[in-house]
């Protein structure tokens, strides 16, 4: 007999549709094809071990499996489940009438027991989208599967439960799921709050204009000064994750593994921190079986570059493309895929190799020329895409024995919301623009040119200061995000004056002097 069961499998950050086609004829020969990898026929002794430990017999008669569409690899344990219930159904062992109406999913262990699987999320957006009216998957995925309405999602402990529901011999509910509820009840909690920082009030207002904007941000200081400190509470002052945004961001981590068994959607936005030592292949993603690397586990949030000198040169320089893009495409020979990249680059350094040059108290030991040669080593084209460059100094005695409470990252948040949505009206019909950070030379004359003052305050600077060329758009940029927060229709000169004064590393003497 033959019968069909249909599943899904990842390709980049969506599914496509699988079709197990399974026949059930004479002999004693069992063949998986259709281009499956080891996991894939290795499932053959899972599958025997899980039906026997069911309470069916294993057919002993011949049976042949093709994943349909033969010509693109199946990879991974998720085809277990469904190709158990194929295998059944093709020897009459269960009814095939109701398998059109499933998409199915799961991970068998030896016991018959039903394991979470990677990309249960995109793979229910998939079968909603083929019109599927069920959709069965592990008891452990099904929180995170239950978030897509419009159809029927039921969890599953065993194999025997899943024969039974397509059997019609079980009163297992599919799983209810309020999402907005829970998702407008856990967007605003954070672990950290700017209220906590002591002082640094000039970089508390650079991380605002930062966010308001969407601006990449580096910190220079030395050891101690707190900024990594600092950059752990940046995500509590962004403005909160729409509900399609936390969907795409949640279909990322699913398929990367990175999910908690028992989570739904991901509430907040996310915050990544590579070490240094990353390879390449981890930040950008790809890999022998593609996975998203960690600027795409970064998407809709914060990739946090802690010792940003210390990266390796060809791993930081692959960031260039997917800081304009906002998508990385990793092509091989065997596959193409294209992951979202939308993130918000934040970085820090030390401003030399000992890490107190321009230090109030502690002198510099480097050797002359040191602190330029360090400098070196991150790339003209990648400081061009980052619009402010900020110096921290240690935080003072006075400072720090001050009780009164600083400003809480709700009352920034607050501002940095309303400045957005200011962005979101103004590009509302610009396509793929929404904030002030992707604005091209057209829309900066258009939004951020500024007054005649502002522009006479632009020229004398950057004559003053020998700023480099490049500095020009990033000030006209970030000064149009800083007239947004004060609420200001045009740019004006107080406006240009503050950006200018984000642009330490545009100065052509930054390094040599001691």
């Amino acid at each position: 007999m033959l019968t069909k069961v249909y599943t899904a499998s990842i390709q980049g950050i969506d599914a496509f549709p699988v079709t197990i086609e399974t026949d059930g004829g004479a002999g004693a020969v069992f063949s998986i094809v259709g281009l499956p990898d080891t996991a894939v026929r290795e499932s053959h002794q899972r599958m025997v071990s899980a039906i026997n430990h069911s309470g069916v017999k294993f057919p002993r008669k011949g049976t042949t499996i093709n994943l349909a569409p033969a010509d693109i690899k199946k990879e991974g344990a998720a085809f277990d489940l469904p190709m158990a219930i194929g295998v059944l159904s093709a020897h009459s062992l269960i009814p095939a009438d109701n398998l059109q109406d499933y998409m199915i999913m799961g991970e068998l262990s030896l016991d018959g027991s039903v394991l979470p699987v990677k990309g249960a999320l995109p793979m229910a957006v998939k079968a909603r989208e083929m019109g599927f009216k069920r959709l069965i998957v592990p008891e452990g995925n099904v929180t995170e599967a239950g978030v897509v309405n419009k159809i029927e999602v039921f969890g599953v402990k065993t194999l025997g439960e899943a024969v039974a529901l397509i059997s019609n011999a079980s009163d297992l509910q599919p799983v209810k799921i309020n999402t907005r509820e829970i998702f407008a009840a856990e967007a605003a909690s954070f672990d950290f709050d700017f209220s906590e920082v002591k002082g640094q009030e000039t970089v508390k207002r650079a991380f605002e204009v930062a966010c308001a904007g969407g601006h990449n941000i580096l910190l220079i200081g030395p050891p101690g000064a707190g900024k990594s400190m600092m950059a752990k509470r940046l995500p509590s002052i962004l403005p909160p994750l729409s509900l399609g945004e936390a969907l795409e961001t949640t279909k990322i981590h699913s398929v990367a593994g990175k999910l908690a068994r028992g989570s739904m959607l991901m509430t907040r936005r996310p915050f990544r921190t590579p070490h240094h030592t990353v390879s390449t292949v981890a930040l950008v993603g790809g890999g022998a079986n593609p996975m998203p690397g960690e600027i795409s586990l970064a998407h809709n949030g914060v990739l946090f570059l802690d010792e940003f000198p210390e990266f390796p040169r060809q791993a930081l320089e692959v960031l260039r493309q997917p800081i304009e893009d906002r998508v990385i495409t990793v092509a091989r020979a065997k596959y193409t895929v294209d992951y979202p990249a939308s993130f918000m680059l934040v970085a820090s350094m030390n401003p030399c190799p000992c890490g107190y040059y321009g230090h109030p108290t502690k002198p510099c030991t480097c050797s002359p020329g040191a602190v330029a040669r360090y400098m070196n080593r991150i790339s003209g084209p990648l400081l061009d895409r980052i619009d402010l460059q900020v110096e921290i100094q240690p935080v003072s005695f006075d400072d720090m024995a001050n009780t009164a409470p600083a400003e809480s990252s709700e009352d920034i948040r607050k501002r940095v919301i309303d400045a957005r949505a200011v962005q979101q009206l103004r590009f509302q019909n610009e396509k793929g623009i929404y904030c002030n950070a992707q604005m091209n030379s057209r829309l900066l004359h258009k939004y951020a040119w500024p007054d005649e003052a502002g522009l006479a305050k632009l020229k004398d600077r950057m004559t003053k200061l020998n700023m480099s060329a490049r500095a020009f758009d990033r000030i006209l940029r970030v000064a149009r995000t800083i007239a947004d927060l004060d609420r200001s229709d045009r740019v004006l000169v107080s406006h240009i004056a503050e950006a200018i004064g984000y642009r330490s590393l545009d100065r052509a003497n930054y390094g040599t002097a001691f």
